[in-house]
């Protein structure tokens, strides 16, 4: 592999970080709950910024957001690092980019990881950068698909990468580690696990530690050193879209899901391989991967809300959300329906109690996963328009 650097002066920020950070793809656990506490449910609006078409969600640390968007007059990408006051821009990041407008508005789907003072994307077309995090400019870069001849997913690659240790994983169908620091390749996967929407996740399950891949064709668990498929189950659903990623249930247990009619599982590993648990056609989860909330999942069934137990019994569901996006708190529920609202609802699995909803986008598509990050609401549309609201008591 060869490392690609290129020059650029930007204005140089020093990242700083804070216990509320949201630093990555479904936040610094990795499973889409933020841990704070004080926050109110109504919020007011504080700024708003045109980011450009696409998906990206946000990534937060300290005083600056991170997102991508595709601007459509120039025809670039641009990774933006924006002040969490202002919205104001501190640095953008662009490059020569096609639309990919495939059966939607198309632009960006992935999110920018921060990882201390470097920053990782990587694009639909299937390269991976490598910016500094303070300034914007490029340390390195690898288009993997041109080197290993990858196959573009109908609507290009949507993962994000992860941070794992003293590396970063990316799935492209295959899966690729680097050196976090050097930039370094350290091992590719033997197998390919198919079209690449969903975003690795480290887990351990009945001791056996691996990475979870939700390919085209299933979930797979392999090996940290990326050479051996632990376990493999099949889940074949419409144009190999397999786009939520995988949450670990308890020691032993990964719950999948998809859209276009499939349903949800709860896979249990065993020394035989993933065995289901159950399995319902009621958890459809086309792109918002579902939450993990206690003892019970909250997840997006194509266009309602639906709660269940680990046995997998419904215990409420509410129409009206449509085919929006999902984050939580350990309390509360933040949803971003297909309409453009925000809606903060108890997570109770006894019944669906709405605590506050605020209209922010007119239009557009709202697929990408609101983000509370140090007392603030990031939300976004596939239009670009970027909402913040501050959810702050007013003594902050």
């Amino acid at each position: 592999m060869t490392l690609m650097l290129l020059p650029l002066t930007l204005l140089t920020i020093s990242p700083l970080a804070a216990s509320d950070d949201w630093p990555q793809w479904r936040g610094p656990a990795h499973d889409g709950l933020s841990r704070e506490t004080e926050w109110l449910s109504e919020g007011t609006k504080a700024w708003s910024k045109q980011v450009g078409l696409g998906y990206s969600t946000i990534s937060v640390v300290g005083e600056h957001m991170f997102t991508a968007g595709f601007d459509a007059e120039a025809k670039e990408d641009v990774i933006w690092c924006l002040n969490v006051d202002s919205g104001e821009e501190v640095w953008s990041f662009r490059y020569p980019a096609k639309i990919w407008n495939q059966f939607h508005g198309g632009g960006t789907l992935s999110t920018p990881v921060v990882d201390g003072d470097v920053l990782y994307y990587q694009n639909r077309e299937g390269v991976l950068f490598c910016l500094e995090s303070g300034t914007g400019k490029l340390r390195w870069k690898e288009d993997l698909h041109e080197e290993f001849d990858l196959e573009h997913p109908t609507w290009g690659f949507s993962a994000a990468p992860l941070l794992h240790e003293d590396r970063i994983i990316v799935n492209m169908g295959r899966v690729f580690a680097f050196k976090r620091t050097t930039g370094k390749p350290i091992w590719v996967s033997k197998q390919d696990v198919g079209h690449a929407y969903a975003t690795p996740v480290s887990c351990n399950l009945a001791g056996k530690e691996g990475l979870a891949i939700f390919g085209g064709d299933g979930l797979f668990l392999i090996s940290h050193d990326g050479q051996e498929v632990i376990a493999h189950y099949e889940w074949e659903t419409r144009y190999e879209v397999n786009a939520a990623t995988p949450v670990q249930v308890g020691e032993d247990q990964i719950l999948i899901s998809s859209g276009y009619g499939h349903g949800g599982s709860l896979l249990k590993l065993t020394k035989d391989g993933f065995e289901p648990v159950w399995e319902t056609k009621s958890l459809r989860n086309q792109m918002a991967t579902s939450m993990l909330i206690g003892d019970h999942i909250y997840g997006i069934d194509e266009s309602q809300l639906r709660c269940f137990d680990l046995a997998g019994t419904e215990k409420w569901h509410v129409r009206g959300v449509g085919k929006g996006a999902i984050s939580a708190t350990p309390d509360r529920l933040l949803l971003l329906t297909s309409d453009g609202e925000l809606v903060v609802a108890k997570a109770n699995p006894e019944a669906y109690e709405e605590l506050s909803r605020k209209e922010l986008f007119d239009g557009g598509v709202c697929w990408t996963m609101p983000v509370l990050a140090n007392g603030r609401i990031y939300c976004r549309n596939s239009k670009g328009h970027l909402v913040c609201n501050d959810h702050r008591p007013q003594d902050q």
